[in-house]
């Protein structure tokens, strides 16, 4: 599972495009695998990484709806006030 480089930018530049469901499964399979251990020091580190990266696309989603949410209240506070 060792990865250069070139295949972490690979895996991470996909990872961007991940919807959140997907990023947490994801997420969750890679933390199952953690857990589990008899991997390597690298395999670890490199699957580490990419549960942070599946993290980080998770918060990019949930910040984005958080934002849409409080839009619509803003929206609809103005709304009543007129």
């Amino acid at each position: 599972m060792t990865e250069s480089g070139n295949d972490a930018d690979s895996y991470l530049a996909e990872i961007r495009d991940f919807g959140y469901e997907r990023a947490r499964d994801e997420l969750v399979n890679v933390v199952k695998m953690l857990e589990q251990g008899g991997m390597d020091l690298d395999d670890s580190l490199a699957l580490w990484e990419r549960g942070e990266a599946l993290a980080t696309r998770c918060e990019q989603h949930l910040a984005g709806a958080r934002k849409r949410v409080e839009d619509a209240i803003s929206r609809s506070e103005a709304e009543e006030q007129v």
